[in-house]
């Protein structure tokens, strides 16, 4: 059997701002976590390319 990597799970960060402005296209981030750390949704400010402006991204399913 292969030995599973533990706790560290992959997820997708997405921009609030951008989602709510109805500009065209998403700004998305992809990061991994420790499960066990953090086991609520993570919150990070991030820099946006289309709004070019940092703004907050919040973890999506």
């Amino acid at each position: 059997m292969a030995k599973s990597k533990g706790n560290r799970v992959q997820v997708i960060l997405e921009c609030t701002e951008h989602k709510n402005s109805g500009l065209a296209g998403t700004s998305r981030y992809i990061t991994t976590k420790n499960r066990k750390n953090t086991p609520d949704r993570m919150e990070i400010k991030k820099f946006n390319q289309i709004m070019k402006k940092y703004t907050i991204h919040k973890e999506i399913k």
